[in-house]
């Protein structure tokens, strides 16, 4: 095996005498410190990231921010989104200069950086002398605050600018840059370390290192997130930039066992000057050239008398292949990211167990459920499932040969990210009709007031169990279908594109937010209460993604089909390509 690597890989010296050993017992015999410092790395690198994104909402939400729910809630989306939509660039830089290893590396530096952001602005004195005083509330014409119908066209209602909006943005988006590089890098490094022990291989670490990805969920949720909501939002974000620091010397100091390659070109590059080509040139008429009818991408080979080896345009062909798949899954991701967006927002507006209604209480040492917590019922149950289903279910599901295809088990994520979005409507249709009912108590998080329904926070379960199902099958599929579907010089580089379409749906759930908050439609237009949702229809929001991912289910179930046969023709090709040589 160790002979089928390039020339220039270099690998670490504990796997130098693999040629003498019997077949080992494991697939990652003599890969496993490798592996495990990239694991480790990525859960302490998740503990930061949840650090800062479980609990954005609350944190804007409330004091001395107060920025309005439909703000506080695009925050995080903007955030996710230039996370996923940097990823191109994180892959081509990998490709192009740096390598993945020394991407990797820098890429945790200027996260680390934007880490440092938020104890500052999180602290009275520092946030002071970076974004000045707190801005006073505009005062309300009487038309704006009329409960029973929308202000007249002619009638303004002054809405109060994002307190500290530069810095807070500022400090996004240097730990977004930092993020959606590591992310493009990261997943395929790792796989790299055990590529050369097959599929089984790479399936089986894809599943630990989605595995890790939510034990660092889970210990962000469960003790970062109760410090910020019940303490103090400067210790519990000190935390999670600890924990990336930590990160980035797990990452440095395993550089003696990882399988590392230098940089060698940029598939993006090459990608781009074959479509250019391919769209823009004109194209040979000697009939000596043209064997057949050439496709548009054909037209670039040498041996149709363009200017490309046969090999990259194949893949550049690859790519455009699985472009469809990616452009459905959009849909899947806006769902996904309400979970720590519009979901956490709803859970606000919840009665949570130990939350106080007298704000001269907090000061007691007494259990206050966080909101954030909910999210952890979907890191919990992927943790539970996924072991059960790497060590049990595939095992048997391949023995039989009903093993689905990725493309199959990403439609299953979609129907039931579909039914989350489903649940999280009749939860928010109930709770509205409790509060004008019944009307609201008065619940104190973070030292300011949510005006609740008394509908118990635990009625978000579902809606919670449901995307973390869907995850299992939709994310999980996901990157292992980028991965193995992605000619090797293009892994980076697809890897980077499939979370780039992550990012266009993180967008399009922020878009969707704005257009649904215009007068006109009114859906979360209340600005009367600086982020309370009572005035509001969220339901209407989450029944139209519903409906979104419901009708891409069934766009995507005819891609992949098409897909999975183009892929089993292609095989049958070169099948019967290689018999004739």
């Amino acid at each position: 095996m160790a002979n089928n690597r390039d020339a220039n890989e270099s690998t670490p010296l504990l796997d130098s005498d693999s040629g003498s050993r019997p077949s080992p017992p494991s697939v990652f015999q003599g890969r496993r410190l490798a592996c495990a410092a990239i694991l480790l790395a990525e859960s302490l690198e998740r503990i930061a990231f949840y650090g800062i994104t479980s609990n954005l909402v609350l944190f804007l939400n409330g004091s001395p921010f107060y920025w309005e729910g439909t703000q506080a809630s695009q925050a995080p989306l903007m955030f996710m989104g230039i996370t996923y939509l940097i990823s191109p660039f994180g892959g081509w830089l990998a490709d192009a200069y740096l390598g993945k290893f020394w991407t990797i590396a820098a890429s945790l530096i200027l996260y680390f950086i934007g880490m440092l952001f938020f104890p500052f602005i999180s602290n009275d004195d520092t946030r002071i002398q970076l974004c000045g005083e707190e801005m006073a509330f505009p005062v309300q014409p009487a038309e704006c605050l009329n409960t029973t119908s929308n202000p007249q066209s002619n009638v303004t209602c002054p809405i109060r600018a994002r307190y500290c909006g530069p810095v807070v943005y500022s400090g996004l988006f240097l730990i977004a840059l930092g993020v959606g590089t590591v992310k493009s890098n990261i997943t395929p490094f790792g796989a790299d370390q055990v590529k050369d022990r097959g599929p089984e291989a790479t399936r089986r670490f894809f599943n630990w290192f989605y595995w890790c990805i939510n034990l660092g969920a889970i210990m962000s949720l469960g003790g970062v997130a109760y410090i910020q909501q019940n303490f103090s939002f400067e210790l519990g974000y000190i935390i999670p930039t600890v924990c990336l620091g930590v990160s980035f010397l797990v990452f440095l100091l395993g550089r003696t066992v990882f399988i590392t390659k230098p940089a060698d070109g940029s598939a993006f590059t090459d990608m781009f000057k074959i479509l250019g080509f391919a769209c823009c040139s004109q194209k040979p008429k000697e009939p000596n050239l043209l064997r057949n009818k050439p496709t548009l991408l054909d037209s670039a080979k040498v041996t149709y008398g363009g200017k490309f080896p046969e090999e990259k345009v194949e893949e550049v062909k690859a790519l455009v292949k699985i472009l469809p798949v990616f452009f459905a899954l959009i849909p899947y991701w806006t769902v996904y990211f309400q979970m720590q967006t519009t979901y956490i927002l709803q859970s606000l507006h919840l009665r949570i167990p130990g939350a106080s209604n007298n704000t001269s209480t907090l000061p007691q040492m007494t259990f206050r459920f966080p909101a954030a917590w909910l999210t952890m019922f979907d890191a919990v149950l992927i943790l539970m499932l996924i072991p059960l289903k790497d060590k049990v279910v595939d095992p048997i599901l391949k023995r039989r040969g009903l093993l689905p295809s990725s493309l199959k088990r990403i439609a299953v994520g979609m129907f039931f990210v579909m039914w989350s979005a489903v649940a999280a409507g009749i939860l928010e249709t109930k709770r509205l009709e409790i509060v004008k009912s019944n009307g609201t108590i008065d619940q104190v998080l973070g030292n300011v007031i949510y005006y609740v329904a008394d509908l118990p926070i635990w009625w978000q379960v579902p809606q919670y169990v449901l995307i973390g199902i869907s995850e299992i099958f939709a994310s999980i599929a996901g990157l292992e279908f980028a991965y193995s579907a992605a000619p090797k010089s293009m892994q980076s580089a697809i890897m980077g594109l499939f979370f780039f379409f992550s990012g266009i749906g993180s967008f399009v759930g922020s878009g969707l937010l704005a257009i649904v908050s215009l007068k006109e439609i009114g859906w979360m237009s209340s600005h009367k209460d600086f982020g309370n949702i009572n005035d509001c229809s969220l339901h209407y929001y989450f029944f139209l993604l519903a409906g979104i991912q419901g009708v891409t289910l069934l766009v995507f179930l005819i891609v992949s089909v098409k897909y999975d046969k183009q892929k089993v023709r292609a095989g049958s090709q070169r099948q019967r390509h290689t018999s004739s040589s």
